[in-house]
């Protein structure tokens, strides 16, 4: 990949060439001095319980009773219960806060037109304010910095855990509304093991996967495949996607792994416009990927990773024509990436403790241009060098824990963050957790997020302006959770407050739009949650939020409620889940729009044989006439049917 050819030069260059070199020797003198210092002492993760580990709050496998933040992880097995070939439909039912919009019965889109924005406690990724992550590496790129939803494919995914609030100590730039951190799938074991799903139903909609892993000794393997399409339920709102997915591991030995992976996505999808004013030949071509190598040590007191990542995209997107008027002669074009370096070791300094020390460099860098549709030749426009650019960020991070007592840990970390643009950014946090009772904690944290403004907002299009500065914003959070384990049962509870400024918006500036930063988010709700086993047959999952926002955003709802049920009995599977959307803005300003709706999903699996199992599903089972993007109306009551082969 271009990037990570281009990385070393530009590192070394970079790091001579600004004041924070002071702080990559700190940081990478930790690294070399704990990398090879082998304890003799326990492992400090190894009694804990796996349904209670984490990686993303902290970079390595922690108890998340002892971290301040919240952090929810959905498992391969919830995952894949409704075989849904994208994971954010289950992320937006399993986890309080989260919202993603959508437009049809399959397929997110880019550009005019698209759903797939990703919201968080009143925080929009569409903004690049939510940062997703595949394995630590973050997937935004250069010209946008957003993440682009059909990319994350459920293929890939051993489990998601989803963190609450700002991650901006450990993640840097766009971790300031929140986590998702994309765990991707390993072989533990030797042998091999193959799984094939093929799906069709409403719409013209047909999906289809295979995998395949294999272990044998030292080597892994997991190979993925995916296709799906779908003519969705309104004309010229044709969505097709193919893909792939593959990570190579090998343990040198026991302390030692290297790891490769690489994920491969293309969807050709069209924007029909809104209801009211259609949209003709609205295509969008687009190609993303993502490819990571690195190292890793395990020892008793010490763990860490140093690994290089390129994210890479080729969009090319017609922007259409309306009612009456004349065809597209140029396809909008865009080339971005953004190549990085992340290093980073953890270690025990004395009984209690987790000290982090992390350094990151990311090379960002893109292109946006026009092509002319009939001769394909490169059109000069006032776009075209100023939005040809690179930029670099370098940073340095510590995160640093301690059990005070038995029931008492404190936590605290700090960012330096430097942008060749924008300059520096300091980024604390802090909390605190107390443990009462030995089934619940008590957990306060506080904690700063930033933004980097993209390439479009301060080079691309007549908004543009060079001088805007980062984005920030202040979390406060207060939550309890319990596990009750003699009745089966988990709950817990969360309290927010976030306050942010210097948020970038479009305002009307000598009588020009402009792009400035004047804009303010003031959010505060409520986080609730349960788990219940009733017996071995039945089980109930939760969850509620409630949000108030000063100023209104598009795809947040005011209250958002879901009850999944669970049953299993011999060779039958049953899933339900009702989720209720409530005061969900799909217009804001003087035009302020709301819609409420309620959606019954339920999905039946009935094991045919050994390695085979049938399914069905339907969607939306009670019908309801609704809109996530204004203009947009959403399909009824939709289904489907398919085989799971695993052998």
């Amino acid at each position: 990949m271009p990037g990570l050819y281009y990385l070393c030069n530009q590192l070394l260059s970079y790091m001579i060439s600004i004041n924070m070199m002071k702080y990559s020797k700190i940081f990478s003198v930790a690294f070399l001095a704990t990398a090879f210092g082998v304890a003799q002492a326990q492992n400090d993760t190894a009694a804990i319980a796996l349904e209670n580990v984490v990686v993303t709050g902290t970079r390595t496998a922690t108890d998340v009773r002892h971290l301040p933040m919240t952090v929810n992880v959905i498992n391969r097995e919830k995952l894949t219960e409704n075989f849904r070939p994208n994971m954010l439909p289950t992320l937006t039912e399993q986890v309080p806060s989260l919202f993603t919009t959508a437009r049809g019965m399959m397929g997110y889109g880019v550009s005019g037109g698209a759903a797939g924005g990703i919201n968080f406690r009143g925080i929009s990724g569409g903004a690049g304010q939510l940062l997703v992550l595949i394995d630590g590496h973050p997937q935004y790129q250069g010209v946008y910095g957003h993440p682009i939803s059909d990319s994350y494919q459920t293929m890939m995914a051993e489990r998601v855990e989803v963190l609450r609030g700002p991650a901006s100590v450990l993640y840097g730039s766009n971790a300031m509304g929140g986590v998702i951190n994309i765990v991707t799938r390993g072989m533990k074991q030797d042998g091999m093991r193959t799984n094939i799903n093929l799906g069709a139903g409403s719409w013209g909609t047909v999906q289809a996967e295979i995998s395949n892993q294999v272990r044998s000794g030292n080597f892994s393997s997991t190979v993925a495949a995916q296709y799906g399409r779908s003519d969705n339920h309104r004309p010229r709102m044709g969505f097709e996607q193919y893909g792939g997915y593959l990570k190579l591991g090998y343990d040198f030995n026991e302390h030692w792994n290297a790891f490769l992976d690489g994920n491969l996505t293309r969807f050709n999808a069209t924007n029909p416009g809104t209801v009211d004013t259609p949209i003709y030949e609205g295509d969008q071509w687009i190609t993303r990927g993502a490819v990571a190598l690195g190292v890793e040590n395990h020892y008793n007191r010490t763990s860490g990773r140093i690994s290089v990542y390129d994210n890479f995209g080729f969009h090319k997107i017609n922007d259409g024509y309306g009612e009456g008027k004349q065809p597209q002669t140029r396809y909008f074009r865009s080339k971005d990436a953004l190549a990085g370096v992340s290093l980073y070791q953890s270690f025990n300094l004395f009984e209690g403790n987790r000290l982090t020390v992390g350094f990151d460099y990311q090379h960002i860098y893109g292109r946006a241009y026009y092509t002319s549709r009939e001769t394909g030749e490169v059109l000069e426009t006032q776009n075209k060098q100023s939005a040809h650019s690179h930029r670099n960020e370098i940073a340095g991070y510590v995160d640093f824990r301690q059990d005070i007592l038995s029931w008492l840990t404190v936590d605290a970390g700090l960012r330096v963050d430097n942008h060749s643009v924008t300059g520096t950014e300091l980024i604390p946090q802090g909390g605190v957790v107390i443990r009462p009772i030995e089934t619940g904690e008590i957990k306060a944290m506080v904690s700063k997020g930033f933004r980097n403004p993209t390439m479009r907002e301060m080079y691309l299009y007549p908004p543009s302006n060079e001088e805007l500065k980062p984005e920030r914003l202040m979390n406060y959070e207060l939550s309890w959770k319990q596990k009750l384990a003699d009745y089966g049962m988990t709950y817990g509870i969360n309290l927010f407050y976030l306050k942010g400024d210097n948020m970038i918006m479009t305002m009307p500036i000598d009588g020009k739009p402009r792009n400035v930063n004047t804009g303010e988010v003031e959010n505060y709700g409520l986080e609730v949650e349960a788990s219940y086993a009733l017996d071995a047959h039945w089980s109930l999952n939760a969850n509620h939020s409630w949000l108030h926002m000063k100023n209104a955003v598009l795809g947040a709802p005011e209250h958002k409620s879901y009850l999944g049920l669970g049953w299993h009995q011999g060779k039958w599977n049953v899933n339900a889940g009702l989720m209720s959307i409530q005061n969900l803005y799909t217009q804001v300003g003087a035009n302020e729009e709301k819609e409420s709706f309620f959606l019954l999903n339920a999905t039946v699996g009935y094991q045919l044989m050994k390695n085979v199992d049938l399914w069905a599903k339907g969607e939306n089972l009670l019908a309801q006439r609704y809109e996530i993007n204004a203009g947009f109306p959403m399909p009824r009551a939709t289904f489907m049917g398919g085989v799971n082969i695993s052998f």
